[in-house]
Order: structure tokens, then C-alpha cells, then sequence
């Protein structure tokens, strides 16, 4: 039986435990997120130039700087003081809108002569980012937190991606977010009387900047009112009254508020998408952030900041009076939401952040990869350059009929030798009531004919397709009856046609029936880059069915069919008829 030994083993030492140092990201990583989000940012905001308004305002920017002057009498319609008023105060807001946005044109102008379309889309980006950023700053400020900042300003960008616009209306975004962050700061309060003067000269949305001061006066009120009166309340006033004065050193004064309710008495503006008012339902995505920061404020209401409350309040509400204004709720709602929110789990800070970079990195390479960052141009394929190229070749001039949207463009190229009939700047209610008449071949009295026998006209120049509905301009497809004897079609491309009363001698007419080899190819160039309008196909389907002409007609309706985002019965069946199929 083996003994037991009296001594025990040895015991492996006690090592005191080493507490591991969490893993924390290389120093250079936060940084190049932030350059790498700065240039999604660019990217996402530098579409090409795609609004017809850019070229007529470009055009105004030019002829202030040549001539010194603000462009009263307008030179460049030939109509604008046609017809009688159809409403008080039309004249007033005709003279407004000739001047109210004079600085802008004319830096706008500048920027194209000295660096062309890049520099005037890369400016335009950067404002909008800026603008974009606004909403991340305020939150990085108040919670200091950079995923949190980094996704209210994605937030805002998704929610103003739309409106890239080569446009004044990129200074008030560029002004509004420079006001937000200094009232936010308290910092630099007298930079807002300047910023209100050259704002004020820019384009009328300064209106927004009083907003955005009584937002903080009447928080200092309802401060006051608790018993805690804010710091820096009287200067906060005098600044504000300062600024109120400076925006009045303007060609208009301060006549804003007055023509922005008349704007509301517009026959024209009525008629315009941009002015249109979201329908609470079904609901947006931005009427759902809206309530979103709003149930956030409910909940957290004894946290949060009166002047939230009030910016939330203003912005809203400049939304839901029309749509141009879906970027100041998608500025205001990510920053309620964000900076209110709270939750308690936190992941690795190492982790996160390689995730952020991977997040931020791939944002940028899909922009990249769908062509959308970047596009330092012109859209071409939307405006009518052979028609303007064409006229100016074989020097016609006479009294000109062209489509609205085109117009801005053939403001641009072919003043001072031709005025335009009308342009996005829809200075005449008369005028633009006669224009849907004409465009749309109206009968009646006074009928299209008439009207275009009273104004003159000896030149038309129109696209095939309103540019929102899709549906088809009457008056090109009826000129290109065989049987038409006053009219003769005598250029067409995939942007525009061009009739003449009288073709000048030696100028061969084309077949009248080429305008649909026009229309055909303009509705092609639309699906092929802007494929969630599609309806140009189902016009020309509906049009060639009435022709009889079963092929082509079967072939249009098909492609509408394929991007449509609706369901209309009629469409299915005609499609049916035509001997359509799945497959076609």
C-alpha cells in the first residue's frame, strides 16, 4: 500500500489578471470618414444641370453685368406686357420677379464664365452639402456624437436630393443653414445683418431667416416667462432688428411677404408642381419624419428646446404649403430626432467606426457606379440645342411660339436676335392662359388658331410631351396633318421640332408626318434618362392606336407598361388588343 506523502504539490504561482486596453481605431480613421462622407455629399448634389429656369437665369446674370442693369422692362419676352391683369396686384409681382433675385443671377453668371458648368454645379454642391451638413453639426454640437451627426445629415441629403437645381433658391439653403448654426452657437451673432443683406438680394426665401430668430426670440421669452431669462437676450434682439433692416436694402424693399400671398391669386403658379400642396395622405416619407420628430419632441418634452418646437412648427408648415419647401422639414426633423433620442447600447468603438468608413465608402461608390456623382454638364438631351442652332443658321427671326419649358434655354441662345413667346419665369397670367390654349390646340373662341394669328406668330419651336404628365402637345401633332397648308415642319431632332409660317426660299420642307420620328426618339431620350416618367410611351401608344397604326402602337404602350408605377385598366386593355403579351 503506497504511503502517503505529508507534503503537498506545488502550487502554480497566482498571476494578477491583465485588464485588456479595448481596441481603438487608428487616429487617421475618423478623419478620412469625414472626408470620404464630405464627397458622397458632393457627389450625391452634383447632377447635371437639368432645370430649363438655370439658362434664363444665366442670361439675366449676363445682362446685368454688361449692361448695368436690372432687366426692367423685360427684354426678353415679347409678350410679358401683353393682355390685361387677372388678378390685383399681378404688375407688382411681375416687377418683383423681374428683380428679386438679381445677386444670385449675377454670381451665378460669373461662376459660368469663369469655370463653365463644372464650376456652376460644383458651387451648387457644395451649398447643398453644407446645407445637408447643417443638420449634423447641430446634433455633433448637442449630443457629440458622430454617428448620430453622420445619419441626420445623410437624412437631410436623401430628403434633398431631388432639389439640385442650378437655381437661386441654393442660396437660401446655402443662408438658412449659415443663420441656424450661429443662432445654435451664440457665436458670430453680428454676421447676420450682413448674411440678411446679400440673402435678401438673392432670392426672397430670407423670409425663412426671420423664422429661424423668432424661433430663438421666442425661446428666450418662454425662458423668460419660467423665471430663467436667457444670456444674451438683448443682443439676440438687436441683431435681429438690424437684420430686419438690412434685408430691406434691396431693389424690392420690403414688398416679400405681400407678393408671396399674391403668388397664391396665380392662375400659373396653380399649374406649377413645385407650388403644389403634399396631401396629408397617403402619408410622405417627410410627413412621416415630421411626426416622427414630433412624437420625439411629446415624448421628450421635458428635455427638449422651445425653439425646436417652433423651428419644427415654421418648417412643417412651409412644407405642407408647398412642395419646394421638402428640404427645410427634411433639415429640421433628422436634428429633433437625433438629438433627443437616446439608447443605452453602445457598440465597440472600433468597430463602429471601421463600419461607418465601410458604410460611408460604399454610399460613395454606388453614386459612382449608377453615373449620378459628378456630372459636371449640361443635361443635353432635354434641351431643344439643333432647333436654337437651326434658327440662328438660317437667321430666321419673327415672332416666336415655343413650349414653356423650353423656353429658358432658347432665352439663353438666341436672344437678342429672337424674344421668346414665354419661359419658366411665367410673367403674364393673360399670356400663359393663351399659351395652354395654343399648346394644347384648343378650339373655341378665341381658338389656337386665332391666337396665333393675333400674337403674330411665324416660328414655332415645341417639344412632343409635357414635361410632367407626358401627355402630348397638341398643337405639333396637328400641324403635321398632310392636309395643313399654312404651316410647314422644317426641322426636327429628339429635343424639339420646328414649324414656319413662311420657310424662306431654297429651304425644302420635311414630310409632315416626321414629327412622330421626333416625338418618338424624344420619348425614347426621356426613358433612357428619366425612367420614372414614362407616360411619353403611353401617349404614344394611345396616338398611334388612333392611327391605326397597330405595330408601333403596340410597341409604345409596351414600354410604358414595363415602367409605369400605376394601373389603369384602359392601358391593359388597349395593350391586349394591339395583341400585347407578358413577353413583349
Amino acid at each position: 500500500m503506497a504511503r502517503r506523502s505529508g507534503r503537498q504539490p506545488p502550487t502554480q504561482p497566482v498571476v494578477p489578471a491583465v485588464k485588456r486596453e479595448a481596441a481603438r481605431p487608428p487616429a487617421w480613421l475618423r478623419p478620412a470618414i469625414l472626408a470620404v462622407a464630405a464627397l458622397a455629399l458632393m457627389g450625391w448634389f452634383s447632377t447635371a444641370a437639368a432645370d430649363s429656369d438655370t439658362w434664363w437665369h444665366l442670361k439675366t446674370g449676363q445682362y446685368i453685368v454688361r449692361t448695368h442693369a436690372l432687366p426692367v422692362p423685360d427684354p426678353f419676352s415679347f409678350t410679358t406686357y401683353m393682355g390685361t391683369p387677372l388678378y390685383p396686384g399681378e404688375e407688382s409681382v411681375r416687377d418683383f420677379n423681374l428683380k428679386f433675385e438679381w445677386l444670385a443671377e449675377v454670381l451665378t453668371y460669373l461662376v459660368w464664365a469663369a469655370a463653365g458648368f463644372p464650376g456652376v454645379i460644383l458651387i451648387r454642391a457644395a451649398m447643398l452639402s453644407l446645407f445637408a451638413a447643417t443638420s449634423g453639426a447641430v446634433v455633433f454640437h448637442r449630443t457629440g456624437g458622430l454617428y448620430r451627426a453622420l445619419a441626420a445629415t445623410g437624412m437631410t441629403a436623401f430628403c434633398t436630393g431631388v432639389f439640385t437645381s442650378d437655381r437661386p433658391y441654393q442660396f437660401t439653403n446655402l443662408f438658412l443653414a449659415a443663420t441656424l448654426l450661429i443662432l445654435e452657437r451664440r457665436r458670430g451673432l453680428w454676421l447676420l445683418p450682413p448674411v440678411f443683406l446679400i440673402w435678401s438680394n438673392c432670392h426672397a426665401g430670407y423670409i425663412l431667416g426671420f423664422a429661424a430668430l423668432g424661433a430663438h426670440l421666442g425661446e428666450g421669452l418662454f425662458l423668460r416667462w419660467r423665471g430663467r431669462a436667457p444670456a444674451g437676450e438683448r443682443k439676440l434682439w438687436l441683431v435681429s432688428a438690424a437684420c430686419f433692416l438690412a434685408s430691406g436694402i434691396n431693389p424690392n424693399g420690403f414688398r416679400a411677404l405681400t407678393i408671396l400671398s399674391a403668388y397664391r391669386q396665380s392662375g400659373m403658379v396653380a399649374t406649377l408642381f413645385e407650388w403644389q400642396r403634399p396631401l396629408p395622405w397617403p402619408p410622405t416619407m417627410i410627413g412621416l419624419l415630421l411626426a416622427a420628430a414630433l412624437g420625439v419632441l411629446i415624448r421628450m418634452r421635458a428635455q427638449t428646446r422651445a425653439a425646436d418646437w417652433l423651428l419644427l412648427v415654421a418648417f412643417a408648415a412651409a412644407y405642407f404649403s408647398a412642395v419646394r419647401n421638402t428640404p427645410f422639414a427634411g433639415l429640421i426633423a433628422p436634428w429633433v430626432m437625433l438629438s433627443y433620442l437616446s439608447w443605452k447600447w453602445a457598440p465597440p468603438a472600433a468597430a463602429a467606426e471601421w463600419v461607418t468608413a465601410g458604410v460611408t465608402v460604399a454610399a460613395l461608390l454606388a453614386e459612382l457606379a449608377a453615373g449620378r456623382a459628378f456630372q459636371l454638364h449640361p443635361a443635353a438631351w432635354k434641351y431643344p440645342s439643333g432647333a436654337a442652332d437651326f434658327l440662328l443658321a438660317h437667321h430666321i427671326a419673327g415672332p416666336m411660339f415655343n413650349s414653356w419649358e423650353k423656353g429658358g434655354y432658347l432665352l439663353w441662345r438666341l436672344w437678342p436676335e429672337q424674344r421668346v413667346f414665354i419661359d419658366g419665369r411665367t410673367l403674364n397670367e393673360s399670356v400663359f392662359r393663351d399659351y395652354q390654349r395654343m399648346v394644347q390646340y384648343a378650339g373655341g373662341s378665341p381658338g389656337a388658331r386665332e391666337l396665333l394669328d393675333r400674337y403674330g406668330i411665324q416660328v414655332i419651336v415645341m417639344n412632343g410631351f409635357e414635361i410632367n404628365s407626358g401627355d402630348p402637345y397638341r398643337l405639333a401633332v396637328a400641324l403635321a396633318d398632310p392636309a395643313e397648308k399654312e404651316w410647314r415642319l422644317v426641322f426636327q431632332d429628339a429635343q424639339a421640332v420646328v414649324y414656319l409660317r413662311h420657310p424662306p426660299a431654297g429651304m425644302q420642307p420635311l414630310p409632315s408626318l416626321e414629327i412622330f420620328t421626333s416625338m418618338e426618339a424624344q420619348c425614347n431620350a426621356i426613358l433612357a434618362n428619366d425612367p420614372q416618367r414614362p407616360r411619353c410611351a403611353r401617349s404614344l401608344g394611345w396616338l398611334f392606336a388612333r392611327k391605326g397604326d397597330a405595330g408601333p402602337a403596340r410597341l409604345w404602350m409596351g414600354a410604358y407598361l414595363k415602367y409605369r408605377k400605376d394601373r389603369n385598366p384602359a392601358d391593359d386593355e388597349l395593350f391586349r388588343r394591339l395583341g400585347g403579351t407578358a413577353r413583349d
